[in-house]
């Protein structure tokens, strides 16, 4: 793939401010870009064939009464309380839910029921933010623009019928400099998605730009693959028009085109884990070659170190090859024909830079970002963007970039704590700058600031105080209220739910994220029978008193283990829990045989594991399965942990084909309330008060153990700043910076300084702060600022006990 200059002035930010480039943005060539062509003049000759698959699916009809019965419940454990009604919501239309009796916590039923009666492609009720969008749609309805594609000839005709089908709409504009931005959207066969296009076209073979269940998909590498979508879902994919948002991942679940609902849309996703951010137990066959390395490679530092020694079989960029394989397009089209509507895409941070001595492959995952964008805007997909590693380490755990046996956290402990938290900082802040722009805004509804932070360690009040300052920083770049960049999510740090119901009250849009394991505290041998209950005993109630409290809150990672078995669960050669050798255990050694197996396992076992997970989707309401996929070991050719992959699940028969049917499996208690209008950031929300800021200021009063923050080491925001690349083709509005009036510096290291090691120097002696005149440095390892330069590389590519239960609520992971 190759970068190339994006043209515009550029120029190097100072500490005083300016301008904020520090290099043109590169643009990433996209091989469906440069068939265009050739595909467009193909169209012709396929237009017979284009027809057939550009019929409108047949499978948009309602599904309620099928799959839940009358009368079924709206979602998880709430239809059996009698709750009031979300009155206070601006329901579709006005059209309030009909279950009586239920809370709306999603509404499931009732909204498909409705959808019946609906027009293909639109929804009967209106997206929350009602009356904003209704004025703008008004505004917008004038420029819409009609969209023919003039092939001539009968068949080109069905061609077009088709395309002008596609339905629900929007065009944004870029937000202004003074930090507004506008929004139109407006509704029916006329518009395209996105107002820019009047002709499209396709890098297919049939020239077709829209399609549901048994159409052929081309990928961008020249492969094809059949479209398997029962759940009416459809694709959209028209080269001339690449932000069109009117694809849907299943026809009860909304297009890109309108905002989600929270409220009554269940957000059922998965994770992409082991893809960007490489894991021992997911994809083992990376790692498996390299455990005699010195040292052993056991997270992707070490990873990184053995595999740049390698020459011979292509460095570091095997982790290119792995990012191209692991993950393509067609696993984004399985998803939503899945029933999964929300994809969470855990990212490194380097994927932005690199510091000299962080061996990791700096820049490259980007590309793949990227691509994971375009496919889920095509397949109707929305990403819960999660920032998986962090600077020095959040938790010492192996998918930080560095842990595992030994791990230290640096982030906002020790000397280099508060260094490493400034870098994060400004990774967050590219990121929220990136992803704010109107083009990708409804695919990346949601950003995962940092992934499981050890509060344990880096302290309550640290960690709220970083919380809050991105807060800050990221409503100061989108602006605040609905609409306004995305939600942000925080993990619970293992403290459980509860723990944050009173998070700093006023803020704007942030979700509870809390990872619910089985597994990784005590041993449970009961049967796997006698453990499907467990999920609605100890989750649902949790998560619905969080909804209640706090507002939105989710599962960002769960699995179908019931305990620890599997190859390297708790990392590389560490043993298990089940088998007595991973800790103190429980005096028992068992044999894990049996559950690794899954070639060898009973109907009884998968029909017990379906049930098990339909407790699971219920009782968590808003979930994110850890992970799609498993990859196989190299040394016995299969997965070798196959209660951590949805995947192969799916195409084995202990997951439902159809999430959905979850519905009411646990039984319906424990209800939740609506969402009260400041949770989904209604107008006056997102101002936290004076005295909440005073009790958690920036930096914290204190970083653990026991230091000042004023006299630690610390960088200063003097560097340039990097922007992140763009797709080729990309709108000239498409920059890779969202708010133009944020032009402060980035962190990095000050001249003259010389730091403790990053990551490793969380037990070691603080040599107090330094302002680069000399007299108060210390000989430690130097650490430069990353190099930035006019990155014009070409990079090549390939193709594509029930006793227990209540002790084991919300058991987190800590994987390793």
């Amino acid at each position: 793939m190759d970068q190339t200059p994006f043209t515009r002035p550029v120029s190097t930010a100072s500490a005083t401010g300016g301008e904020r480039f520090s290099q043109a943005p590169t643009v990433f060539v996209d091989a469906a870009s440069e068939s265009a062509a050739a595909a467009a003049a193909a169209a012709t000759t396929a237009a017979s064939a284009a027809a057939n698959d550009l019929q409108p699916p047949t499978a948009l009809a309602n599904r309620a009464s099928t799959a839940f019965g009358d009368g079924s419940p709206s979602n998880l454990s709430v239809a059996d309380s009698s709750q009031p009604l979300a009155n206070n919501l601006p329901y579709r239309n006005s059209v309030a839910p009909t279950a009586i009796g239920s809370a709306q916590h999603l509404g499931d039923s009732d909204k498909e029921a409705a959808a019946s009666d609906a027009p293909r492609g639109t929804s009967p009720f209106p997206d929350l933010g009602a009356g904003a969008a209704n004025e703008q749609g008004d505004a917008s309805n004038g420029k819409r623009k009609r969209l023919f594609l003039i092939l001539g000839g009968v068949a080109a005709l069905i061609i077009v019928a088709a395309a002008v089908a596609v339905p629900v709409a929007i065009t944004q504009t870029k937000k202004s400099s003074s930090g507004s931005s506008s929004a139109s959207s407006s509704t029916g066969p006329d518009n395209t998605g996105s107002g820019q296009n009047d002709n499209p076209t396709s890098s297919g073979p049939t020239g077709a730009v829209t399609g549901g269940d048994g159409s052929i998909i081309t990928t961008e590498k020249g492969t094809t693959f059949t479209y398997v979508n029962k759940l009416g879902g459809t694709w959209y994919d028209d080269p001339k028009d690449p932000y069109n948002n009117n694809a849907r991942a299943q026809s009860t679940s909304p297009p890109l085109s309108q905002e989600w609902d929270y409220q009554n849309d269940p957000m059922r996703g998965v994770n992409l884990g082991g893809w960007l951010v490489p894991e021992p137990f997911i994809v083992p066959a990376l790692f498996e070659p390299y455990l005699n390395a010195t040292p052993p490679a056991q997270d992707e530092w070490t990873l990184s170190l053995a595999m740049a020694a390698d020459a011979a079989n292509g460095g570091l960029d095997q982790l290119e090859k792995h990012y191209d394989t692991f993950i393509t397009e067609q696993d984004f089209a399985e998803i939503a024909g899945a029933g999964l509507n929300w994809i969470r895409l855990p990212i490194p941070y380097w994927a932005i830079e690199k510091y000299p001595d962080e061996p990791f492959l700096e820049k490259v995952a980007w590309k793949y970002v990227l691509k994971a964008f375009k496919w889920a805007r095509k397949y109707g997909l929305r990403i819960n963007l999660d920032l998986h590693t962090i600077p020095g380490s959040q938790n010492g755990y192996n998918h930080s970039g560095k842990g595992g046996a030994g791990g230290q956290v640096n982030f906002l402990y020790g000397p280099m704590g508060l260094a490493n938290a400034q870098r994060a900082l400004d990774y967050i802040r590219i990121i929220t700058e990136f992803i704010s722009q109107p083009e990708y805004a409804p695919v990346v509804p949601m950003f995962g600031i940092i992934n499981e932070v050890l509060a344990a360690t880096v302290g309550v009040e640290q960690t709220t105080s970083f919380y809050l300052e991105v807060h800050d920083m990221m409503r100061e770049i989108t602006g605040r209220g609905q609409g306004k960049g995305p939600f942000i999510s925080i993990h619970d740090s293992f403290r459980g739910l509860a723990a944050w119901k009173d998070l700093l009250p006023g803020h704007d849009r942030i979700a509870l994220d809390v990872h619910p394991y089985l597994i990784f505290v005590n041993v449970d041998r009961s049967s796997l029978a006698e453990q499907i209950q467990k999920p609605c005993r100890s989750w649902a109630a949790d998560m619905n008193n969080s909804w209640t409290d706090f507002g939105v809150s989710m599962a960002g990672e769960f699995s179908l283990a019931i305990n620890d078995c599997g190859q390297w669960i708790n990392g590389v050669g560490a043993g298990t829990r089940w088998e007595g050798t991973f800790g103190t255990g429980d005096g028992t050694r068992g044999d894990c045989t049996e559950w690794n197996d899954w070639q060898s396992w009973t109907q009884q076992r998968k029909d017990d594991f379906r049930a098990f997970a339909l407790r699971n989707f219920d009782a968590l309401g808003h979930w994110f399965f850890w992970t799609w996929k498993i990859g196989e070991s190299s040394v016995t050719g299969k997965v070798e942990t196959p209660m951590w992959s949805y995947k192969l699940g799916l195409e084995q028969g202990w997951i439902p084909a159809d999430p959905s049917e979850a519905v009411g499996t646990c039984g319906n208690t424990s209800p939740a309330t609506p969402l009260r209008p400041e949770m989904y950031g209604a107008a006056g929300t997102g101002e936290i008060s004076a005295a909440v800021k005073a009790q958690f200021p920036w930096p914290p009063t204190t970083i653990n153990p026991g230091l000042r923050p004023d006299n630690v080491r610390a960088y200063t925001a003097t560097g340039a700043i990097p922007t992140l690349p763009v797709p080729t083709g990309a709108s000239p509005t498409v920059d890779g910076w969202f708010d133009a009036a944020d032009t402060r510096p980035i962190y990095t290291p000050i001249a003259g300084c010389t730091y403790p090691d990053a990551w490793d120097s969380a037990t070691g002696s603080n040599p107090g702060p330094c302002d680069g005149s000399g007299g108060n440095d210390i000989a430690t390892t130097a650490v430069a600022a990353p190099t930035t330069t006019d990155d014009t590389t070409e990079t090549t590519t390939t193709d594509d006990s029930e006793a227990t239960t209540t002790d084991e609520a919300l058991r987190r992971r800590a994987r390793r």
